[in-house]
């Protein structure tokens, strides 16, 4: 081997162990990686940055903000509530659920597919008295499953579709990857309906901040407006049909006062004050139509500086023994007061005329910039760990519309992809589906500096031509191997790797290897590099080596080992059925 080729390999071993040691964070092992490549020479100044202008990361980034768009939207929610509902046993729930995640990773980011739907399983676990385990980690399986089906559903599958289109001028199409990919999933599906029962189902995460303080059910204020499905309900059909996650504290209406009789029906103008759980409050705020109170934006502020926190009233708050009226919070603080909860006690009164105490929780709406310092004026300590999205507008189907609309166009060819998504971020911003502020933090700003930084060093393996002598040698061993084998022998190794770098650099590694193993045996690429993508989306034996794994690793209350119990014979399965699958769908 040439100077330049040993060069190449050492940095490509020095990165992964930086990988393994964990010392560093991902796109930091990225950067010394990068700057080593340049101190040795083996890539050059001017070309140190080129992967910034890639479309990998064109894509990536552009993937990461519709995901977020729909995730704001709510609809796949709404979706799952319906189905929910209808479905009372675990294992009928546990397939709803991994289903659910699964397709819906095909669409958005996997990661944003499965923080939108645990919420739902966590409510599941809690109704049915059951452990979240039993729900949580298939989900986190089911969505690197379901990320495998589409170019955009997974990071790996992009960066294959590049490594194609520099071999043979073709990139994969939109949905190249359906076959194989829909294969697995509904395997893997079919798999994790049964096999839950291999994990703990004593296992309990660990308690939030709002959980150790008893904070549970919140009161807020909302008025019936036209057009409202509740208008000529009952309270109590209402509360029904919101499967009595809700309850109707008081109703306000004229000279009608305090808590009112179950049969008595609502009206237009009604003023309700309605306890629940944020999410749940949020449904019901949003399905039928009702306007919050005080949920109205300052004027002084454009939508995108406007957020909502979560904060508990200390012991020496300026707002104990007052009401957010007599405080005037809206004038004075230019803060919104629209939720209250306190622990064992219902509220029953508007939420301006509600005396506050030390530990009442509240939900404060107000610019994201001035936030910070008016808890602190206030006295109020904010609850940075549970996520409340109470008061949030949305736009319903439109962030679908839009990512459907790039979806068909990359599909017929009319636009690449990475103009078509580049577009419909920007779309879902000017649309106002997504603020732009939620916009930039959709975007994982370190995977985005890995890619950029990892692609030119990936480069350096075909420059040099340490790819070649790489492959021939795993070409030599695999000579022996029918066609099946060799393929198996790439998803193996990438399955290998995975768990110890991050997914996508595991495919910039693996990628050049694997096109050139395909050209030393004599087959065509496309099989050994949708092999490589597949095993670089499957790491199911630990919770580091992916961030859906790592999610479900606190609330779920797992254990390093749990991983393996479910994931070894998810990864064997992935082996026997995603093997035939690939070739099946792309010959050699």
């Amino acid at each position: 081997m040439s100077l330049s080729q040993w060069l190449s390999i050492a940095t490509l071993a020095g990165m992964m162990s930086l990988f393994i040691w964990g010392r560093y964070r991902y796109d930091v092992t990225a950067v010394i990686s990068l700057l080593s490549a340049m101190l040795v020479g083996i890539v050059k100044p001017e070309d140190a940055f080129s992967g910034f202008s890639d479309d990998i990361v064109i894509i990536v980034g552009s993937a990461l903000v519709m995901s977020a768009a729909v995730q704001r939207s709510g609809v796949v929610e709404t979706v799952l509530g319906f189905m929910s509902a209808r479905v009372q046993r675990v294992r009928s729930q546990l397939l709803v659920l991994t289903a659910s995640v699964g397709f819906a990773s095909a669409l958005i980011k996997n990661v944003g597919a499965l923080a939108m739907l645990m919420p739902a399983a966590l409510q599941m676990a809690k109704k049915n008295e059951t452990s979240p385990s039993v729900y949580l980690m298939p989900m986190a399986f089911a969505s690197l499953l379901g990320g495998l089906m589409t170019l955009v559903g997974t990071s790996p599958n992009i960066i294959v579709s590049r490594v194609r289109e520099d071999m043979t001028g073709q990139p994969f199409a939109m949905f190249d990857f359906l076959p194989t990919g829909f294969g697995l999933l509904v395997i893997g599906l079919i798999f994790l309906r049964f096999g839950y029962r291999l994990l703990p189902r004593n296992r309990r995460g660990v308690p939030t901040l709002g959980e150790a303080l008893n904070i549970s059910d919140y009161v807020t204020q909302a008025t019936v407006t036209a057009g409202s499905p509740a208008i000529g309900e009952t309270i109590a059909s209402f509360q029904e049909r919101h499967e009595e996650q809700v309850t109707v504290t008081s109703l306000l209406r004229g000279d009608m006062r305090g808590t009112v009789h179950p049969e008595v029906h609502l009206e237009e103008h009604d003023i309700l004050i309605v306890a629940g759980e944020p999410d749940a409050l949020e449904r019901v705020i949003a399905r039928d139509k009702l306007t919050l109170a005080g949920g109205k934006k300052d004027d002084n502020h454009s939508s995108d500086e406007v957020g909502v926190i979560e904060a508990v009233v200390t012991t020496d708050s300026v707002l104990i023994g007052r009401t957010a009226g007599r405080l005037l919070l809206r004038e004075r603080f230019g803060i919104n007061l629209i939720g209250v909860a306190r622990a064992g006690e219902t509220l029953t009164r508007k939420l301006g005329q509600i005396v506050l105490r030390a530990g009442d929780a509240l939900v404060l709406q107000g610019s994201v910039d001035q936030l910070p310092s008016r808890l602190r004026q206030l006295g109020a300590l904010p609850l940075a760990q549970r996520s409340i999205r109470l008061g949030l507008s949305k736009r319903g189907w439109l962030p679908l519309v839009i990512l459907a609309t790039a979806m068909v166009a990359t599909a017929a060819g009319l636009v690449p992809v990475a103009v078509a998504f580049f577009a419909a971020a920007g779309l879902v911003v000017i649309t106002g589906a997504l603020p732009v502020r939620e916009a930039y933090e959709a975007v994982e700003w370190p995977i985005l500096i890995m890619l950029a930084a990892l692609i030119p060093i990936s480069e350096t393996l075909q420059t040099t031509g340490a790819s070649d002598v790489i492959a021939k040698q795993l070409a030599s061993a695999a000579t022996v191997l029918p066609p099946w084998g060799a393929v198996a022998l790439i998803l193996v190794s990438a399955m290998a790797v995975t768990p110890f770098l991050n997914n996508a650099a595991t495919v910039l590694v693996m990628a050049p290897i694997a096109a050139v193993f395909a050209d030393d045996l004599g087959y065509r690429p496309e099989a050994f590099l949708i092999a490589t993508a597949v095993g670089a989306g499957c790491d199911f034996l630990t919770p580091i080596g992916h961030q859906c794994n790592t999610l479900v690793l606190g609330p779920g209350g797992y254990k390093f080992s749990d991983y393996a119990r479910l994931g070894a014979p998810l990864s064997l399965l992935v082996l026997i059925v995603g093997t035939p699958l690939i070739l099946w769908s792309w010959p050699l």
